[in-house]
């Protein structure tokens, strides 16, 4: 049988492809500029494209404001030091001339707290000369806060021997009566003869047996004593006298070490629960957060609220003013031991943190915070060795001997923000922040870069309290194994767990999280921040603090030039990982004319 014959027509089969011979010239131009046009745009591209990790910022200088919140005002815990040479000076209040500088340089128009220590008062009994200058010196710091505008938290801590149960200041009194007599005379003197502007904080921690032996009834008992003295005062003397507590370690902390889980049992709640049951005032509530992690505020329940809304919802459900003032008023960088190189020589790295923490804290909803401490603390005999402060001292020397961390420059950046702040300015970044305010002659910014070194775990412990026992008890048997560094290392795959899948999914998001941590801690970040609506002369100055300096750094421009501004202004800044820049515009009119 012959084979079919195919026969293939050339010019059907080439029809579609075929360039008339006439065109073939310009089609081969064509294709050759194409071809340059290709690589150019392959070799320029880099240069017009936007890297996902740079940042971009629009400000309008004419957009809407609110007033300074509270909480981004220099706050601080006058504490430090630990022991004194001098009896008759405060022995946890900060040297006099730390206290110099600050009033120098920063003022004292805010919140600022002082541990009023009544043992060491009482010890001091037998010499009635020295027991005078000590309240003297208490009294004076307390006059100046007073007199600049700002409020002092007294803290109320140490019974007098005496007066306790056993002869140690962390316990609770005996006595009730003698207790509040004692109480009352210290806030007539200071609140209604002398009129200082003294709000009364009942004990610190007392969740803790380094801070308080007794139990929650007994602090209650301790708050009922200052709150009755309060109220009777006020009755006389109709001059409001604020009292709150209970300055517990942890929002959700009680005496029994209760956690996130079950918030319902805090010493807070608690707390309220008594006061609305004993019809006792409640004018602001009070706990410590120390921490490296900047978000800490935004720690979930397993109510789907973050502490702020819950604590606010059990005031309201008490018949308490929803609004009433909540205060951080312990807090600082702490990763869990005494002496950290983050506050020492790399004070930049705390530097950092302390304003991504302060703007967490706003978006969190708090109203206040008082950072903690003025000072570092030195106290051999009671074994305290702490270098919380932003200062640091030379125990060994008989003079004073100190000088700031870079840390205090951050406080003098925030003592130089405008007094109002621009309300719908948003940065979407999980390491770089602004502050944006209108001063009265132009514009003050605040850029921060913090890395949080233990970020994906605590993104992790922020939203743990969402799981079920079951996943709880996995996610920390993960982490009490270190098999959640592995993990995060991506030594060990996630497919491979015996868990559900919500529990995947989180580590799943912990691992891209840690995987920018690692990153950016070393990378820079390039930021562009563009001005709207500018018209004038302008002096531009820079403020810096990162790695550079991080003691005795002196607070003056990195960068000072004179700007004219059309219409807008764009700056370009490169941000080092754990850095603080400020950008201040002044119109140079306004600043000749001063």
């Amino acid at each position: 049988m012959a084979k079919p014959q195919i026969t293939i027509h050339k010019s059907q089969t080439m029809s579609k492809f075929q360039i008339p011979n006439s065109k073939i010239c310009n089609f081969g131009i064509v294709i050759c500029l194409l071809f340059v046009i290709c690589n150019l745009l392959f070799v320029i591209s880099p240069l017009f494209a936007q890297n996902s990790d740079d940042l971009e910022i629009t400000l309008d200088a004419k957009s809407n404001t609110i007033a300074l919140p509270g909480i981004f005002k220099p706050n601080m815990d006058l504490s430090g030091r630990g022991v004194c040479a001098q009896s008759s000076w405060p022995q946890t209040l900060a040297a006099p001339e730390v206290l110099d500088i600050w009033q120098k340089d920063i003022g004292f128009n805010g919140i600022f707290r002082i541990q009023y220590n009544l043992w060491d008062i009482y010890e001091l009994a037998k010499y009635k000369e020295e027991q005078d200058k000590l309240l003297a010196n208490y009294e004076e710091v307390i006059k100046k806060i007073s007199d600049a505008g700002g409020i002092v938290i007294l803290d109320i801590f140490g019974t007098p021997a005496g007066l306790g149960k056993v002869l140690d200041k962390k316990s609770p009194f005996y006595d009730y009566r003698s207790f509040k007599e004692l109480i009352k005379s210290h806030m007539k003197n200071l609140s209604c003869d002398k009129r200082y502007n003294v709000w009364y904080e009942v004990w610190t921690a007392p969740d803790l047996d380094d801070f308080f032996l007794g139990r929650k009834q007994e602090y209650f008992n301790l708050y009922k004593a200052v709150a009755e003295s309060a109220r009777e005062l006020e009755a006389e003397t109709r001059v409001h006298i604020p009292v709150g507590g209970p300055g517990v370690s942890w929002w959700f902390q009680n005496s029994d070490g209760n956690t996130i889980v079950t918030p319902e049992k805090s010493l807070i709640y608690e707390f309220i629960k008594f006061c609305y049951s004993y019809r006792l005032p409640i004018d602001f509530l009070t706990w410590h957060a120390y921490s490296t992690d900047s978000k800490a505020e935004k720690e979930l329940t397993r109510y789907n609220k973050t502490a702020v809304p819950m604590i606010r919802d059990w005031l309201n459900y008490f018949r308490f003013d929803r609004n009433t003032p909540l205060i951080i008023d312990e807090w600082n960088y702490d990763s869990g031991a005494n002496i950290l190189a983050a506050r020492g020589e790399q004070a930049f790295i705390n530097s950092s943190f302390i304003v991504s923490r302060m703007k967490n804290m706003y978006d969190a909803g708090l109203d206040h915070q008082v950072y903690f401490s003025l000072e570092d603390f030195y106290n051999k005999k009671e074994s305290i060795i702490r270098n919380t402060g932003i200062f640091w001292f030379d125990s060994e020397s008989q003079k004073y001997k100190g000088g700031a961390k870079s840390s205090y420059n951050v406080f003098r950046m925030l003592a130089s923000l405008g007094n109002k702040m621009f309300f719908t300015f948003k940065v979407d970044d999980e390491f770089v922040g602004v502050i944006p305010t209108k001063t009265s002659d132009g514009i003050a910014l605040i850029i921060y870069n913090y890395i949080d070194p233990a970020l994906a775990f605590n993104y992790v412990s922020r939203n743990i309290a969402r799981f079920n026992e079951k996943e709880k008890r996995f996610i920390l048997s993960l982490v009490k194994r270190d098999t959640f560094e592995k993990i995060m290392r991506r030594e060990l795959g996630i497919s491979t767990l015996r868990c559900s899948k919500k529990v995947k999914a989180l580590l799943q998001k912990a691992q891209e999280i840690y995987a920018r941590e690692e990153k950016f801690k070393t990378t820079p970040r390039n930021i562009k921040i563009n001005l709207k609506n500018l018209k004038d002369d302008y002096l531009y100055q820079r403020y810096a603090v990162d790695e550079a300096c991080s003691l005795n750094c002196a607070f003056s421009p990195a960068e000072e030039k004179g700007v004219v501004v059309a219409e807008a202004y764009q700056e370009s800044l490169v941000l080092k990982p754990y850095s603080v820049n400020m950008i201040i515009l002044k119109k140079k009119v306004a600043q000749e004319a001063n």
